[in-house]
C-alpha cells in the first residue's frame, strides 16, 4: 500500500477546548481531522469518510467509547480502523477492556501532546505493514494473502485448504484475548508443521482471520492436507485452555473448521472464491 500524502484522523472529544486543540495542533502536523462530538456522529462519520485512524474519548454524551468500537468493529466497512482511546478512566479494568476490543493503545489525561503525536504517528506508521502480515502471528494477512490467491487463480493446478476454529469468539469472551491470542499463533504454529510435513513442497499458509488460516497447494495435495490439519487441530485443542479452566471445555468448546477447494471446481476469480468458501 503507497503512503498518502495526508493521513485522515477522527478525533472524538465531547470537550469543546480540547477538541479544538487536538484539531488544531493535527492539522499543523499534517493530518486531515475530522471531529464529532457524540458517539452516533463518530460511527456514521467513520462509514462515511473511512478515517485512516480514530482517536475517541471513553466518555462520551450519548453511548461510551467502547461500544462506538464495538460498533465498528461489527461493520466491515468500519472494522479494521485503529482506535486510540484518550481518556481520564485510569484504571486497569477499564485500560484491559479498551485493548481487549483491539484498540492499539489507551493513552490517559492529562497526557503529554508530544508523546500523543508520536503514537499516533507510530499507529499510521503500522498501517502499511498491517496490510500484510498480523500482528499477533506475524504471518501473511490481508493483501499479502489476496495477492497470492489472485495469483493462484491464474495457474490450471491449484488447491486450497482453510483451517480455522469454531467458537474462539465465545472462548475470547470467557478467557479474554491474551488467551485468545495465544490460541491463534498456536494455529500459526501447528498448521506450519503441517506445510512442513511434505519435504517435496511447501505450501503457502496465511491468515483470514483471528482464528482462521488458508493454505495454498496443489489440487492433488489439498485432501491430504485437509485431513492433516483436522488430526492436529483435534489433539491440540485441549491444550489451548488455561489448566485451570480444563473443566470448561465442553461448556465453552472449541471444534476445528477445516474445508477444501481445488482447481477442479471452475472457480477463476477471488470473488467466486470468497462466495464459495462463506457458503461451505
Amino acid at each position: 500500500m503507497p503512503k498518502k500524502d495526508r493521513y485522515k484522523i477522527l478525533i472524538v472529544e465531547d470537550d469543546e477546548d480540547l477538541m479544538e486543540m487536538l484539531r488544531g495542533y493535527f492539522h499543523v502536523q499534517g493530518y486531515d481531522v475530522l471531529r464529532a462530538n457524540w458517539g452516533e456522529e463518530a460511527l456514521q462519520i467513520a462509514a462515511n469518510e473511512k478515517p485512516d485512524l480514530i482517536l475517541e474519548d471513553v466518555r462520551l454524551p450519548d453511548i461510551d467509547g467502547f461500544e462506538v468500537v464495538r460498533r465498528l468493529r461489527s461493520d466491515r466497512k468500519t472494522k479494521n480502523i485503529p482506535v486510540i482511546f484518550l481518556t481520564d478512566r485510569r484504571g486497569k479494568r477499564d485500560r484491559l477492556a479498551g485493548l481487549e476490543l483491539g484498540a492499539v493503545d489507551y493513552i490517559t489525561k492529562p497526557f503529554d501532546v508530544q508523546e500523543l503525536r508520536l503514537r499516533v504517528q507510530n499507529a499510521i506508521d503500522r498501517l502499511e505493514s498491517d496490510q500484510y502480515f498480523n500482528p499477533v502471528t506475524n504471518m501473511p494477512d490481508g493483501l499479502f494473502v489476496r495477492d497470492e490467491i489472485e495469483t493462484m487463480l491464474g495457474r490450471n493446478d491449484w488447491g486450497i485448504v482453510t483451517a480455522g476454529l469454531n467458537g474462539i469468539r465465545d472462548f475470547r469472551n470467557q478467557f479474554g484475548f491474551i488467551a485468545a491470542n495465544e490460541v491463534s499463533r498456536s494455529l500459526s504454529v501447528i498448521l506450519g508443521g503441517v506445510c512442513k510435513s511434505d519435504a517435496n513442497h511447501e505450501p503457502f499458509l496465511g491468515q483470514l482471520g483471528p482464528a482462521e488460516f488458508i493454505i495454498i497447494t496443489t489440487a492433488d495435495r489439498t485432501t491430504k492436507l485437509a485431513k492433516a490439519c483436522t488430526e492436529r487441530l483435534n489433539n491440540a485443542i485441549p491444550q489451548f485452555y488455561p489448566m485451570e479452566n480444563k473443566d470448561d471445555q465442553e461448556e465453552n468448546k472449541l471444534l476445528p473448521r477445516i474445508s477444501e477447494v481445488s482447481s477442479s471446481k471452475g472457480i477463476s476469480s477471488y470473488v467466486q472464491l470468497r462466495d464459495f468458501l462463506n457458503n461451505n
